[in-house]
């Protein structure tokens, strides 16, 4: 990865976008090399003295950032110059978020990994970050904000069933490439379908012929003389190794293109009905008993 990119991160929950950044961080172990001439920083970033004034905080992350650059980033992130010079647990979430970030930016050699930076922004203050952010680079970002990810990155790390993929753009060029795929993958799957049902009648015909066939050669005459059983056998053999062809057909066929379709998870339908319904059908379900083989059981 280039680290002048703006990459917006995204994946279903559970992936392992956060475990990918404590994995950059080198929290967790792991197998392999991860080569990087950037230092990763990680939002939120950890304040152990929330009672210090917000500069020393401040000049604690970035130590070479003059009072002018934190005055610059202050104002395009629409902070007011006195946040500077209070203690830095008087500041509201959302203030003490845009100071950790403009520190943690001005932090000389740093690679930042945002994880949801707007979860204590309003409106107005979340088109400030999206701003700020959009003129930034040198950053992977975690937002469940399609604003955000639509203003501010340029590249997008999608996190997929089979795999990882980086692509260019946006997160609603991603989300419109991602569309076209499943649509391509949907009609490649009823296809497949069809070509599977297909070779399941075939090798079913061919295993019913070949067993007639079989049986045909016993106790039977072709016009007052006796069958060749042989040839007859020997075309019963001929039809089942013609089946048993077709069925290895089917399953190599289905190992090639079980991978085909992994990215596509297609949710189950589910349905929402009021209490008094569902606790009318508990009450009528315990009046009809379960039984198995050998203990009988009831329904609640």
């Amino acid at each position: 990865m280039d680290t002048d990119w703006k990459l917006g991160l995204t994946g279903r929950n559970g992936r392992g976008k956060t475990t990918l950044f404590r994995l950059l961080m080198h929290e967790f172990e792991y197998s392999g090399k991860i080569s990087a001439d950037v230092d990763f920083e990680y939002f939120p970033y950890p304040v152990e003295h929330t009672d210090w004034l917000t500069s020393d905080i401040a000049g604690e992350i970035a130590p070479n950032a003059s009072d002018w650059e934190f005055s610059k980033e202050f104002f395009l992130l629409g902070l007011d110059e006195d946040v500077f010079y209070r203690q830095f647990c008087t500041l509201s979430k959302g203030e003490q978020t845009k100071v950790l970030l403009a520190a943690l930016f001005l932090k000389e050699n740093s690679f930042l990994l945002i994880d949801e930076p707007t979860n204590h922004l309003d409106t107005q203050a979340r088109e400030k970050l999206a701003a700020y952010l959009s003129a930034k680079k040198g950053f992977i970002l975690i937002s469940h904000d399609r604003y955000i990810l639509d203003s501010c990155v340029n590249h997008i790390l999608a996190i997929n069933k089979t795999g990882i993929e980086i692509v260019r753009g946006n997160f609603s060029d991603w989300q419109r490439n991602k569309n076209l795929r499943d649509e391509f993958e949907i009609r490649e799957n009823k296809k497949l379908k069809g070509e599977i049902r297909r070779l399941e009648q075939s090798a079913r015909r061919s295993g019913i012929w070949s067993y007639k066939t079989e049986k045909s050669k016993f106790n039977q005459k072709n016009s007052g003389l006796k069958i060749d059983r042989g040839f007859v056998g020997h075309k019963s053999a001929k039809m089942m190794k013609r089946a048993k062809t077709i069925e290895a057909r089917q399953k190599a066929w289905q190992r090639k293109k079980q991978n085909c379709f992994t990215i596509l998870k297609v949710r189950s339908r589910f349905r929402l009905c009021r209490l008094h319904i569902l606790m009318m059908c508990l009450r009528n379900l315990r009046m009809f008993p379960f039984f198995t083989e050998k203990k009988k059981f009831s329904a609640i």
